[in-house]
């Protein structure tokens, strides 16, 4: 009996370690490899082929009311917001892609069954817009049918409060670092996900969102040195980095 007791407590504590370990997310996608580029759909699908839990990307809605899959808030010199979709669909990313749309993007998510896809909306100029991409990224989802599978990040308060309103299931979390975890928990989001900076400026957050049940997620972490420290921070559940085979490398020599 005396010896069962230890394999379980063994058991237990194996489980707990195991759990301790922070998931790797790939910031615009798995970029830094060959053929790849910054939230290309490549860039999805080498996520997926190195086993990440996550891919994250950056979502804009152009002027009739397209998704399209970009960072920045122009492309090739066009505001992406202020541009019809047929202006800007046979522009092409560094590795030769075209411009995906978030149906192209969720769509290839759906085949890649194993990948968690973390679609951040960007701040747009009017509530309108806004308003518009939350209900265009929801209403994909929807009809995709992989509303589980697509977690939502935004910069925007409003954004993050309309996406709770419109998709009260999915998980939601805040990007610009200025308010606190109990704020969070009061919108109904479900998680944090700040700058690094914003830790070290305010270390007691991370207990703080794990005592609320908050999901707890820091960004942009690269480079051996920070990704050793932030896979080592108690209460860290999600990191995303440029570099997730140098966590991958940290990670399994912990186990």
């Amino acid at each position: 009996m005396k010896r069962y007791l230890l394999l379980a407590w063994a058991i237990m504590l194996l489980g707990e370690t195991l759990q301790a370990q922070p998931q790797i997310v790939a910031h615009r996608g798995y970029w830094r490899t060959d053929g790849s580029a910054q939230n290309s759909l490549t860039s999805l699908q080498k996520a997926a082929d190195l086993g990440l839990w996550g891919s994250e990307f950056d979502v804009w809605i152009t002027a009739d009311g397209v998704p399209v899959v970009f960072h920045d808030d122009s492309f090739d010199d066009m505001r992406i917001e202020d541009t019809p979709y047929a202006t800007l669909m046979n522009h092409r990313l560094s590795n030769g892609e075209f411009l995906p749309t978030l149906q192209q993007y969720l769509q290839l998510g759906k085949r890649l069954p194993d990948i968690q896809l973390v679609l951040e909306i960007k701040p747009h100029k009017t509530a309108e817009r806004e308003l518009r991409i939350v209900k265009a990224c929801v209403e994909l989802a929807q009809m995709l049918e992989i509303e589980e599978r697509v977690d939502y990040i935004s910069f925007s308060r409003y954004v993050c409060e309309q996406l709770h309103q419109l998709s009260p299931h999915s998980k939601v979390a805040y990007l610009n670092g200025d308010l606190p975890p109990a704020v969070l928990k009061e919108m109904g989001l479900t998680g944090i996900d700040y700058h690094f900076s914003h830790y070290e400026n305010n270390p007691q957050w991370v207990e703080q969102a794990k005592s609320l049940g908050l999901e707890v997620n820091v960004w942009t972490v690269d480079g051996e040195e920070g990704l050793t420290k932030y896979a080592h921070t108690k209460g860290i559940d999600l990191i995303t980095t440029n570099d997730p085979e140098i966590l991958q490398s940290i990670l399994a020599g912990e186990q």
